[in-house]
């Protein structure tokens, strides 16, 4: 809608500046002949906002102009309120400022949207981590997010898997990630380019005036998404054929077919034998592996030993 477009160019200036219409256009999905039309009705309007011709030109807004307008629908305010994170924040340290600005920004509601965000904060609560992880200790969490936010190098002593496990690296954070319960910084690292590294492993910690710059391309979204696309590559490097009874189903299958009496024989990537083996047995006598052999032959050599020993339990208990 024309309205909701137009409140969007309003705030757009006023938290960045200066946007060309190409900018505008781009970031709201329109043509750059729509956002000219729009910028004539703010004008028409009584906004205060001016355009500068040439090659560092573009719109904005005449200095100390601010908008009281939120532009909030019922649906934004509800997602601002869930958003909100308590959990995460409050292991950043910025748990009272949180509330502070939810609290602000409640008082700020008209009184239908406070209705929705109240609604929303009571009926829904996320919890990222799972229910069998420990939680991760990570005490330099705090320390770590400061240097991401004012670009300062830090200096740590951080544990790997490869030997030796303990080394020393000088990091220049760029972004944190939460993800399943567990924080990850994405730095460079000895002049590489970004790599990842566990929080809860940083064993030591110093912090320093030094100053980085963080490459302007550098998109901490599209770097994760990436990132985690190669993880699962390299991860899951087997494969595994096995047949599957029907109903059942298994992540990360390709090349379904039919089978007799309605199973499914796929296959499944798989990150190791040894643990395709623990994956597998869950399933019970829903499951049949065909291949790889080597596979095949331990659950069965497993199932025998089960077989075995709960049937001389059994034994035992009928004398």
């Amino acid at each position: 809608m024309k309205s909701s477009r137009l409140v969007s160019i309003l705030l757009l200036l006023q938290t960045r500046g200066r946007m060309t219409a190409a900018q505008l256009a781009e970031e709201l999905e329109v043509s750059v002949r729509t956002v000219y039309r729009d910028v004539e009705a703010l004008g028409a309007a009584g906004v205060p906002l001016y355009g500068d011709a040439g090659h560092a030109g573009g719109y904005r807004l005449l200095d100390g102009y601010r908008t009281r307008l939120t532009g909030l629908t019922a649906g934004e305010a509800e997602a601002l309120f869930l958003s909100g994170a308590p959990g995460p924040a409050a292991e950043l340290g910025l748990g009272s400022v949180l509330a502070a600005a939810q609290l602000k920004v409640r008082a700020a509601l008209p009184p239908e949207l406070r209705v929705h965000a109240d609604r929303i904060s009571g009926r829904f609560h996320l919890d990222a981590p799972g229910w069998y992880a420990e939680a991760d200790d990570a005490p330099y969490l705090p320390a770590v997010a400061d240097a991401v936010w004012n670009s300062l190098v830090l200096r740590v002593r951080y544990r790997r898997w490869a030997e030796p496990t303990d080394v020393e690296r000088r990091l220049e954070p760029y972004g944190l990630v939460l993800k399943a319960g567990r924080w990850y910084v994405v730095a460079g690292a000895e002049g590489s380019g970004p790599r990842t590294f566990r929080v809860d492993q940083i064993l030591e910690l110093a912090t320093s005036d030094e100053e980085f710059t963080r490459p302007e391309a550098f998109d901490l979204a599209a770097y994760w998404t990436a990132y985690q696309r190669d993880f699962h590559d390299r991860l899951y490097r087997a494969e595994a054929v096995v047949r599957l009874a029907p109903g059942v189903t298994l992540p990360r299958t390709v090349n379904g077919r039919a089978g007799e009496g309605g199973w499914t024989v796929v296959r499944v990537p798989i990150e190791s034998v040894e643990r395709a083996h623990g994956e597998f047995l869950r399933l019970g006598t829903d499951i049949e592996v065909l291949e790889p052999p080597e596979l095949r032959e331990r659950i069965a050599r497993t199932i025998a030993e089960l077989a075995e020993r709960y049937g001389n339990a059994a034994e035992g208990g009928g004398d």
